[in-house]
């Protein structure tokens, strides 16, 4: 039985480019969880049917729309195309304020020129320096002006017949950590002196 996909969160409606890149998506949570018979799952002594078909469809939901992380997707000139609630939360911005937007939004103007020669380099050789597994740690800015330190991954977004799309990123807010960090290595620099 097909499962209804759920709605999206923090996109623009009807963009070809959005439709596409949820298909990807799709398409690759349909090869890490194959259709089989249904399982029944014990919750609070009721049985609820859960069938591994439509566990990609509530993984989808529940990972775009986390509050914890960032996911930022942007097209190959970094126009941000999606933004979900953990941007929102960690930005500042709103999804509609974002989507649309060049991603300088969050950088800081004295690492854009940085970015931005990464990034194309990344469009014009469909790869990038970062390979699987690799987490960046970057300061960012915020709406209200303010930096986070935040680490992250990034994942170049293709379609069906290998085309260049653009690029995801998933973004964690490690500045409580950094800010310890620092703390400890000023307070370790003091005790040396």
């Amino acid at each position: 039985m097909p499962s209804k996909r759920p709605p999206t969160i923090g996109v623009t409606s009807g963009s070809k480019e959005k439709a596409h890149l949820d298909a990807l998506l799709d398409e690759a949570l349909a090869e890490t969880f194959p259709a089989s018979d249904p399982m029944p799952i014990e919750i609070e002594d009721e049985a609820v049917e859960l069938t591994v078909a439509n566990i990609p469809d509530i993984l989808f939901q529940a990972v775009l729309s986390t509050r914890s992380d960032a996911i930022i997707a942007a097209d190959k000139k970094g126009i941000i195309r999606f933004w979900n609630p953990g941007a929102e939360r960690i930005f500042g911005f709103s999804s509609t304020d974002a989507i649309g937007q060049s991603l300088d939004i969050i950088i800081p103007e004295r690492l854009r020129q940085r970015h931005w020669d990464g990034y194309d380099l990344a469009m014009k050789t469909g790869r990038s320096r970062y390979g699987e597994g690799d987490v960046l740690a970057v300061p960012a800015i915020r709406k209200d002006g303010g930096q986070v330190s935040v680490e992250f991954t990034v994942m170049l977004l293709r379609d069906e017949v290998g085309r260049l799309l653009g690029i995801a990123a998933l973004l964690r807010d490690v500045t409580a950590r950094f800010e310890e960090l620092r703390a400890l290595k000023r307070q370790l620099a003091a005790r040396e002196s």
